[in-house]
This record gives C-alpha cells, sequence and structure tokens, in this order.
C-alpha cells in the first residue's frame, strides 16, 4: 500500500484525524503504521516553523488491521521555541496507542557533534538478505513490499563485542517521495518499526517468539530523505522475561547521524499452536 494514502488522514473536526483502514494480511495493525499516523496528527496542529525532534509513544492494545483509526490530539503547550502535543489512537472506543510529541523551532544554533557511521558495505554493494525472524513473521515482507530493505551481512561489518545482539540494515523507500520534509519525517517512523524488534533474536536462531511492539521512542536530528538509503544499526542490550529492549541509530548514506530509536518488545516463548504475528487465515475475513 502506498505510503501517501497510510500518512493521508482525513480531518473530521478541530484536532480529530481518521487514519484509513490499510489493507493487509496481519490481523493486528502494524506499529509502525499507528505510531507514524499518529506522528502526522500532531504535525497537522503544530505551526510550520516547528519540527518534530522526538517522540514517545506506548502501544496499550492490538490495533485491528482492518479498522480505521481516529486520532485525538491535545495541544499540551506552544512556547516561542518549542510546542508539546499528546495523541491518542482510538479504535471502536478504545485507545490502542497513546504518543507525546515535542516540536523545535529550526533556527536555533549551538554546539555540533555526532556519532559516527559503523563501517559497513553500501547497499549496491550485496544482494537483498533474509531477516532473523520467525517464519510465522515472514508475511511482514509481503507488508513491506514497498521497501527496498537490504540486512548486511553479519561477516561483512566488526562487531562490537560488548552488544549480544547486532544487525545492520540499509533500507529506503523503492519509489520517489514527496519533496516535504514533514512527510519524510513521518514515513522515517512508519519505517523505524521495520526489523528493530527482530535484531533482538540475532543471538537465538530458531527460537520461537510471540512478537509486538510495546513502546517506541525517537529523536529526529538531521533533515535526511526516507527515498534515499538510510543505514539502520541495530542492537539489543537484553532480553529478559519476555521481553527484549532494543536501540537503533539510523544514517544517510554520507555518514550523518539523522535519528535514533529505542524500542521494547514483546518476545514471549511461542506457546505450540501460535503464531509469533497472527495472521489471517483463509475464511477469516
Amino acid at each position: 500500500m502506498d505510503i501517501e494514502y497510510i500518512l493521508g488522514l482525513e480531518k473530521i473536526d478541530t484536532d480529530i484525524y481518521r487514519g484509513p483502514a490499510v489493507e493487509s494480511e496481519l490481523i493486528r495493525t502494524f506499529g509502525g503504521q499507528v505510531a507514524a499516523q499518529a506522528l502526522v496528527a500532531a504535525t497537522e496542529t503544530v505551526e510550520a516553523g516547528k519540527a518534530v525532534h522526538s517522540l514517545h509513544g506506548y502501544f496499550l492494545a492490538a490495533g485491528k488491521a482492518a479498522d480505521p483509526t481516529v486520532f485525538l490530539v491535545d495541544r499540551l503547550r506552544d512556547g516561542r521555541s518549542f510546542s508539546s502535543r499528546q495523541v491518542r489512537a482510538v479504535q471502536n472506543g478504545e485507545t490502542i496507542f497513546s504518543m507525546q510529541a515535542s516540536f523545535h523551532v529550526r533556527d536555533d544554533i549551538g554546539p555540533e557533534h555526532s556519532d559516527v557511521m559503523r563501517r559497513v558495505p553500501m547497499p549496491e554493494d550485496f544482494a537483498e538478505g533474509d531477516f532473523t525472524m520467525p517464519v510465522s513473521s515472514r508475511a511482514l515482507l509481503e507488508e513491506w513490499g514497498d521497501w527496498e530493505i537490504h540486512v548486511v551481512p553479519p561477516e561483512k561489518y566488526e562487531h562490537n563485542k560488548y552488544t549480544p545482539s547486532q544487525q545492520v540494515v540499509w533500507f529506503r523507500s523503492k519509489r520517489p517521495l514527496p519533496d516535504d520534509e514533514r512527510f519524510h519525517v513521518c514515513t522515517l517512523a512508519y519505517m523505524s518499526d521495520m526489523t528493530l524488534l527482530h535484531s533482538s533474536l540475532v543471538p537465538h536462531p530458531g527460537h520461537k517468539v510471540q512478537m509486538a511492539s510495546l513502546d517506541h521512542a525517537m529523536w529526529f536530528l538531521r533533515p535526511f530523505r526516507a527515498d534515499d538509503w538510510l543505514m539502520y544499526d541495530q542492537v539489543s542490550p537484553s532480553a529478559h522475561a519476555g521481553r527484549a529492549l532494543t536501540h537503533g541509530r539510523i544514517f544517510d548514506r554520507a555518514g550523518n547521524l539523522v535519528a535514533m530509536v529505542t524500542q521494547e518488545g514483546l518476545t514471549r516463548t511461542l506457546r505450540p499452536g501460535s503464531q509469533s504475528i497472527p495472521v489471517k487465515t483463509p475464511g477469516s475475513d
């Protein structure tokens, strides 16, 4: 499904928006979709001179992919330099996702520094690879058909010996996207949920788990385009008690650190007969 359609929210009243239902083989709404649509709703209420610099969201209940989602925006603060918004995503009267986002003026100045990108092959230097994910999760690959996703072979880069689980992914939109900075930011919010939680399974090949995003935080640091290659450097510092913590740094191909993501997700050992990520079965429509 085109990202333009996914992010094309309908305004139904002041600070109330509706996101479309998106055709999917998944039963639950993809977490990146809900987060991205919530960010679109928040952005629509903020003056053009401010850009989002951070968001923090909790996935409170499983959304239904076949249903539209209503987004309710609260204007918490509008100051000279910062604006704050709170967004609730609602389906059938139930809040499925809650997010706060902060926006900052574009012309502030201060000290400058940045982490350096890990040395890895460029995306053209190797073929698109498989993900470290349970077989029952691979329906996600079809959901992500509009994106080029290249997992860097682990033998092609130096590993951090202090990090038990790490994965490096190049990704981008296959199609050119509109020349709108806010659109690219919201698109990256969608993309940021791709593959990140699966990085926690790298040290556990073959271990079948139930997977779901629990919370999601992002910081937007520098301008970028989501239709040019971005390198997602992912680590999982901890997995314990059926939950995994993951962290990702996103660089453009020139090596600029453009965004950072932290996510905790459910990685509970799968019960017999269950699916890692629930998908439709024939006749379930």
